[in-house]
This record gives C-alpha cells, sequence and structure tokens, in this order.
C-alpha cells in the first residue's frame, strides 16, 4: 500500500511492499549525483532509495531473464537516482523535468522505460496523475505499455492496486486514480491533456515534431513535477525533433549549453572512432554481457564487414551513431567476381522471370530477365537490355560523360527514334523476347505506364504490379547482396548493369530494411531496380524447386535480433 510517513516529506515516492525495509536492496557502489546537479538543488538519498528499491521489486519480462527481479544494472540506476533523487531545496520537487536517454539497441531501454512508467503511476504520490507512453505510432508505443503490464502480472501487491483496459491500452492505479496509457502518432486530439509523464520510445523514428510538441509544451503546466523521459537509439535524420535533442544533449554534455532541467544521456561512439575495436563496444554498450553478449556483437559485426548497409546498421543500432541513411551499397569487387559469361542462345526455352523499369520517356528504360538455376551448382543468370531515345544519345554523352555510344556499338544499349522511348518499340520488343524465352512473369513499378503493361498482358505475358517502399523491395535487395557475396548470380560483365550497380545508394528504415533510392543515388539505377524486382518474383515462384539454392537458403530479412 501507499503511505506517508512522520517527517517524510508529502512528495516523497515511498512504496512499502509486505512490510520490506527500504533498505533491504543493492546499492550502485560509489554513487555520485550528477554532476548537472544545480547549486539551488539536493540529492535526498531516502527519495532516490525508495525509487530504486520500487523498481528492484519488479521483474524482467523476456527471455532468460523472464521473472528475475529487475535488479538495475549500474547504468539505469544512476538514471534512477539522479531523476528521483535530485530534488530542488526550496521545494523538494525534481529538478529534471526532461530526461534524454540514446542508447544503443538491446541495452535493457525498454524494460527501464516501463519501470519509469510504472514509479510515476504508482510511486510518486501523485493524485489523479497522467502519464502517456508515445512512439512513432500506436505499436511501437504498445512496446513498453506491454512490458509494463507483464511487470504489474508478477508483482502481486501492486496487481491487486491495478486495473487494466485493454482497448484503451491504460493501466490505473486505483488508490490514486492515476494511469498510464498509450497514444498514438495523431498530435491533433492530444491538446488539453495534463500529464504529469511522458514516456517517449524511439524518438528518432517520430515522422514529424507535431506529436512531441504538443505533450511536452504546454502538457502538464499544472502538474509540480511533471517528468518526460525520452529514450531511443540514434537515427539518420538530421532535421529531425530527435536530432535536435541529441544536439541540445550534446551541448549540454560539453558545457557550450547549460538547461538545469534537462537531463543529458549518451552512449555512442564518436564518428571517427575505430568502429571495429571492441574495446569501443563495451564503453557505448553499457550492458554488454547482461542483456547482450560480446558473441552476438561480433556476429553483427561479421555482417557489416560484408557490406556498407550492414556496417551502417551496425553503426547505428549497435554504436548508436547518427549514420547516412542513403549509402553506396554494392561492393564492386564482389560484383566483378560475378562476371560468369554465359551464351543468351543456351537460355532459350528456359523458365524466366522480368522486371521492367519505365523511368521516364527521356531517361533510360530498362528490361531484366532473370532465369533461376536449374541445379545446385546452377547461378541466377541475368539478361538486361537497355533504351534510351536516339536523338539525346551524343547529349549525354558529352553531358555525363557516359559511353552509351559505345554501348550502342557494342550491343549493350538500344535507342528508339525520336528524343523521347517509344513504348510501343519496347513492347515489340519484349514480344519477340517471349518468343525465345519461357517467361512466365513481368514485374513493373506499379505507379509506371499501365498503357503498356496493359498491352503487354494483351500480348499473353503475366504482368505483376511491384512496390517500391521498404516492405516490397527489401527481401530481394538483400538476397541480390547475399547472392553476389556468394558469388551466386551471372551477369556476364554487362557494362551499363555494371555502371549502375556502382551508382546505387539504398535507403535504410528504423528496422533495417533497404530499398534503392533514386534520389539519392547519383547517376542511373534503372537496371539494379528492374534486376531487383525481377529476381523477387523468381525466388517467390522458383525458389522450393528441387536442387535450387533456397533449398538450404532463405529469404534474409533484418530486424532488432539482426539477420533472420
Amino acid at each position: 500500500m501507499i503511505i506517508s510517513l512522520p517527517g517524510v516529506p508529502k512528495r516523497t515516492p515511498f512504496f512499502i511492499l509486505g512490510g520490506g525495509a527500504v533498505d533491504d536492496f543493492r546499492t550502485l557502489k560509489n554513487y555520485k549525483p550528477s554532476r548537472f546537479k544545480a547549486a539551488g538543488s539536493v540529492y535526498k538519498e531516502r527519495f532516490a532509495d525508495s525509487a530504486v528499491y520500487f523498481v528492484n521489486n519488479l521483474r524482467h519480462t523476456k527471455g532468460r531473464w523472464y521473472g528475475e527481479p529487475f535488479e538495475l544494472i549500474d547504468w539505469q540506476e544512476q538514471i534512477i537516482r539522479d531523476l528521483f533523487g535530485i530534488v530542488r531545496k526550496f521545494d523538494e520537487c525534481r529538478q529534471f523535468r526532461t530526461a534524454y536517454v540514446e542508447i544503443p539497441k538491446k541495452q535493457g531501454k525498454s524494460e527501464l522505460a516501463a519501470a519509469v512508467a510504472l514509479l510515476l503511476t504508482c510511486a510518486d504520490l501523485e493524485h489523479g496523475g497522467e502519464i502517456y507512453g508515445c512512439a512513432s505510432d500506436r505499436s511501437q508505443a504498445s512496446i513498453v505499455f506491454d512490458v509494463a503490464v507483464n511487470m504489474v502480472d508478477q508483482f502481486p501487491q501492486l496487481s491487486k492496486l491495478m486495473k487494466l483496459n485493454i482497448g484503451q491500452k491504460r493501466l490505473t492505479f486505483t488508490p490514486l486514480d492515476s494511469f498510464y496509457q498509450v497514444l498514438s502518432a495523431d498530435a491533433y486530439t492530444k491538446h488539453g491533456l495534463n500529464a504529469h509523464g511522458v514516456i517517449f520510445d524511439e524518438l528518432h523514428a517520430q515522422p514529424n515534431r507535431q506529436l512531441f510538441d504538443v505533450m511536452t509544451k504546454g502538457s502538464g503546466d499544472a502538474r509540480e513535477q511533471p517528468l518526460h523521459f525520452i529514450i531511443t537509439t540514434a537515427g539518420t535524420d538530421r532535421n529531425s525533433i530527435c536530432w535536435e535533442m541529441h544536439q541540445k544533449a550534446e551541448d549540454i554534455l560539453r558545457g557550450k549549453r547549460i538547461d538545469p532541467t534537462f537531463y543529458p544521456v549518451i552512449y555512442s561512439a564518436a564518428d571517427d572512432e575505430d568502429w571495429t575495436s571492441e574495446e569501443v563496444w563495451r564503453r557505448v554498450n553499457p550492458s554488454l554481457g547482461i542483456t547482450v553478449t560480446m558473441e552476438t556483437m561480433r556476429q553483427s559485426f561479421e555482417d557489416a564487414k560484408q557490406n556498407p548497409v550492414n556496417e551502417n546498421i551496425f553503426r547505428q543500432l549497435r554504436l548508436n551513431q547518427w549514420v547516412k541513411q542513403s549509402v553506396r551499397w554494392m561492393n564492386m569487387e564482389r560484383w566483378d567476381s560475378c562476371d560468369f559469361k554465359f551464351d543468351p542462345k543456351a537460355l532459350e526455352n528456359r523458365i524466366c522471370y522480368g522486371g521492367l523499369d519505365l523511368s521516364s520517356t527521356t531517361d533510360i528504360t530498362a528490361f531484366v530477365l532473370v532465369f533461376p538455376p536449374e541445379d545446385e551448382e546452377d547461378k541466377y543468370v541475368v539478361l538486361p537490355f537497355f533504351w534510351i531515345p536516339e536523338e539525346s544519345l551524343e547529349t549525354r554523352v558529352r553531358r555525363d560523360h557516359v559511353p552509351y555510344d559505345l554501348w550502342k556499338a557494342q550491343g549493350f544499349l538500344n535507342t528508339t527514334e525520336g528524343d523521347v522511348i517509344h513504348y510501343s518499340f519496347i513492347e515489340k520488343f519484349i514480344e519477340e523476347l517471349g518468343k525465345k524465352y519461357n517467361i512466365k512473369e513481368i514485374a513493373f513499378d506499379r505507379w509506371g505506364a499501365w498503357e503498356l503493361t496493359q498491352n503487354l498482358e494483351g500480348l499473353g505475358f503475366t504482368v505483376v504490379p511491384f512496390g517500391q517502399g521498404f516492405k516490397d523491395m527489401s527481401p530481394a535487395t538483400k538476397e541480390l547482396m547475399r547472392l553476389t557475396l556468394e558469388r551466386k548470380i551471372a551477369h556476364a560483365g554487362n557494362p551499363p548493369l555494371r555502371w549502375m550497380a556502382d551508382n546505387l545508394c539504398v535507403s535504410t528504415d528504423a528496422a533495417g530494411n533497404i530499398k534503392p533510392n533514386k534520389q539519392k543515388a547519383t547517376e542511373r539505377i534503372d537496371g539494379v531496380v528492374a534486376l531487383i524486382m525481377a529476381l523477387d518474383r523468381a525466388i517467390r515462384n522458383e525458389g522450393a524447386l528441387p536442387g535450387s539454392v533456397y533449398d538450404t537458403h532463405s529469404l534474409l530479412m533484418y530486424g532488432e535480433d539482426g539477420w533472420n
């Protein structure tokens, strides 16, 4: 039950659990209050002790730690003691109103955020307290909330005082009529809230600053000691609210800025540090060896050495560095090692899948056929075709410094009459290809030229619309890299396709999914986009055939736990 003790100020968070003593728990050795404790503030050990005591009576909710007491790791306890133990002298309210904690993945941040949410809801003696969980969407915000619910379920003394509304995603602490509730990112409906606490998870994924501004500016003005607890991994967008908060935290840490209400914590490797150093890994991952193993770090590092995309993901998620969203992607030495020659005539009548990237009528149009392997020793054979308008050929050579004229002379590039691409010519070309090769499907950008694709369908081809977002493009894009690394693809060194592979940049989302980024690419990448679409259809339709490489390999997917 919640009680106030004689001589204990009203605002002291104090929780009596089955008669246990407050000093009956592990404390952080050699604890020193934050160097950002203001001159007008004091550290109240009893306040901090009772907050730590409450958290240590919670239990872990996942994996091998499930059911074990939540014994705070040193870095976590430092934060709890600083936030709840450092108070202003004149009214004993908390000094810090905003905590910004930026830390790599898998360090126990969801558990810490859930513990803070329950502290504010149940152990802060705030009658009618409103604590809100926010993230980029309701699903992300529910991650911390679900951890909190699980913690309550494992805490009998607390569970009988809580009421759960699963539909509203709300936990109510009945003695104080205070609650913890999940909010979506729809900021327009959140005005008028009176927040005692706000838990922001993965601030870097916020699509804009609206929800953050609504929840931190004005909401909670009637509260004596509101707390905005922000916990996130580094992001990629340096025009975001998260980057703004990151810079503020860095300025305070470096002494360039003073804000006694702002509590900054950043665990990250500097941009110029050796990202391959295990010493750096240990420093920036304070829970290494507890919540994440060195073996896992080493495996992620081995993946990262293979290509720049994995390196970016490792740097962002494991070292907490703000990386560029788009990176030059293909290792060209590995690409060139797949320069296996083949005779197009030997492919006649074989099953294949097409990818069509029409671009605009004045740019390069690409059509790529992918022939799946027929046995375990075979490779994915890539047969590309490209077109540009005839009249713009010389201008393009001078302007782009790209040897389109040479490629045309060598037979690697086709032209159509005039200054724009004539799709009717491409239709007839593909029709002739269909007489040579057994084209099962043709994938195309669903926002592309519907008239051309409908005409192809009228010629008897099966055409499949293909989205250009992360969901559709990521699996086959990653698979293209793996096939290249394993030398399971044959492209015969086609010069335009090689040029485009060297141009390719990819974008990465918060979950580690990737897609080609035409805006970030310095030159054309149409052929690789068409290749990815064709490869996707080949994998999905032929992957289970006897003797296929996919009998023993599955599509690579990347999530929080790495490659799956």
